[in-house]
């Protein structure tokens, strides 16, 4: 990678209690680049994305957001930093009290101060560039399906034009065909923001539609990365064996036989 990286992970480790679940991560994100980290059940995605939030905080490393160290950063530089940043959560983590268009605008009207009547039309604007019309604005969350809600998180995600998006899971709980209509908006919308994504998933369908890059985290450490158009190919045991989705291989999963 040539230049500064928009995100960089540097040797963070993370345990809780005795167990170690982040053993040195060392990851790299440039700016503009989708990057989608693959990985199994309890391998330490979710620890590592908490972790960049400022979710969980790491006993060791780096993790620098245009070349700031957040892990030292003042509470003043990290609300910054974070205000750069929107977030797909995997079950959508939307309000059940606001209204859609208030979901949406949400971020705009407490962390940005935005008037309502703005923040309003802004959330229509978004609404539209993921596919949903402006009479869906005032209904609430329990009225959509599933599909719908995840458009909705999107058009949150994007709603404040950040210069990083992080997705925990995006396509969790769709159908395929609801799946794959979420990963091209995902990449719609990221290329004309011109953002930096980095997601998290184990669904490979998604990570090949979405990724410019791929990694893999297992055991709490990033054992490969490369092209997407590599990771069907990937000359390593670990990763081919996941990718492809087979019982036997290096990664032993902890079975009770009766």
């Amino acid at each position: 990678m040539t230049g500064q990286p928009k995100i960089a992970m540097q040797g963070v480790k993370k345990r809780f209690g005795r167990k170690e679940v982040l053993r040195g991560i060392d990851l790299e994100v440039a700016p503009g680049e989708s990057l989608v980290v693959i990985g199994g059940s309890g391998s330490g995605k979710s620890v590592m994305l908490k972790s960049i939030l400022g979710i969980v905080k790491p006993e060791e490393g780096a993790i620098l957001i245009d070349g700031q160290d957040m892990l030292k950063a003042s509470a003043g530089e990290r609300a910054e930093q974070l205000s750069k940043m929107g977030m797909l959560f995997q079950g959508g983590a939307l309000f059940d009290s606001l209204k859609v268009w208030e979901n949406v605008s949400f971020g705009l009207m407490q962390g940005k101060h935005m008037g309502r009547d703005e923040a309003h039309e802004v959330a229509i604007t978004k609404l539209g560039q993921v596919g949903l019309s402006e009479d869906v604005a005032d209904l609430f969350p329990a009225e959509l399906s599933g599909g719908m809600q995840k458009r909705v998180g999107l058009a949150r995600a994007i709603a404040t034009d950040p210069e990083i998006i992080f997705f925990d899971e995006p396509t969790t709980g769709l159908d395929p065909i609801m799946a794959d209509v979420i990963n091209d908006l995902i990449v719609k919308c990221t290329k004309e923001l011109g953002a930096t994504t980095l997601s998290i998933t184990h669904d490979m369908a998604s990570a090949r539609k979405i990724a410019d890059r791929i990694a893999m985290i297992y055991e709490g450490r990033i054992i490969w990365s490369g092209p997407a158009s590599q990771i069907d190919d990937p000359g390593n045991d670990h990763v081919d064996q996941f990718v492809h989705g087979r019982a036997e291989g290096p990664i032993q999963m902890q079975v009770l036989k009766t």
